[in-house]
């Protein structure tokens, strides 16, 4: 397999996995949908960071170790179960939506520095994700090709799919932020978002 075949064939792969809803689309919309496209492009960038860093690591073999050593995967799980639950429990707690200015602090402080941050640490707590760039990123590294360079090379086809599907996102939460950034409607949106990160959270939890 060459590396034009290899490039096609991993954009498929993180193509459909990118288009699968998740904890990173949920974490987006809501941000954007509250009227921060500052700091949602902050959760995209730190996310598409997180993804370029595992792949980085995995090209190194850094994040073999997640595999090979039972301590290094269940201490970064049970960060990311940690920081998921504190995450998800803020967004769930009563008056989550509303501050004196009909936004919530939690979202509307820091801008795009505080949306990187929590988009970076949501993905580069996910000890699966250094799993799924373990297992699968290797397949599509042709023999001979210099492992590093083109590690990170399939790494950044998945940035640029991440970052044009994010663009929807953000493009879809202005579209209806209006009617989003309603009072009711946030409470529901809030509710929402925290159960589902909550729910990977404890599904985090619970995965061995």
């Amino acid at each position: 397999m060459g590396i034009s075949a290899a490039l096609w064939s991993f954009a498929l792969v993180v193509g459909l996995l990118t288009l699968t809803p998740g904890l990173d689309s949920a974490l987006i919309l809501r941000t954007a949908a509250l009227g921060a496209r500052r700091q949602a492009w902050g959760v995209v960038l730190g996310i598409q960071c997180g993804t370029l860093a595992w792949g980085t690591l995995s090209s190194l073999g850094v994040s073999a170790l997640l595999t090979a050593s039972q301590l290094a995967y269940e201490t970064l799980r049970w960060a990311g179960v940690a920081y998921l639950l504190w995450m998800g429990a803020r967004m769930l707690r009563p008056g989550a939506a509303e501050d004196a200015h009909g936004d919530e602090p939690e979202v509307t402080a820091g801008g795009l520095a505080a949306g990187w941050r929590r988009g970076f640490l949501t993905n580069l707590l996910n000890p699966k994700v250094g799993v799924f760039y373990v297992a699968v990123l290797p397949q599509f590294i042709p023999a001979g090709a210099p492992h590093l360079a083109t590690g990170v090379l399939l790494t950044c086809v998945h940035v640029a799919e991440g970052l044009l599907w994010s663009a929807v996102l953000v493009g879809f939460a202005r579209v209806l932020g209006g009617w989003l950034r309603r009072p009711a409607a946030r409470r529901v949106l809030d509710r929402v978002t925290g159960i589902v990160v909550v729910g990977f959270g404890v599904r985090l939890a619970l995965t061995d």
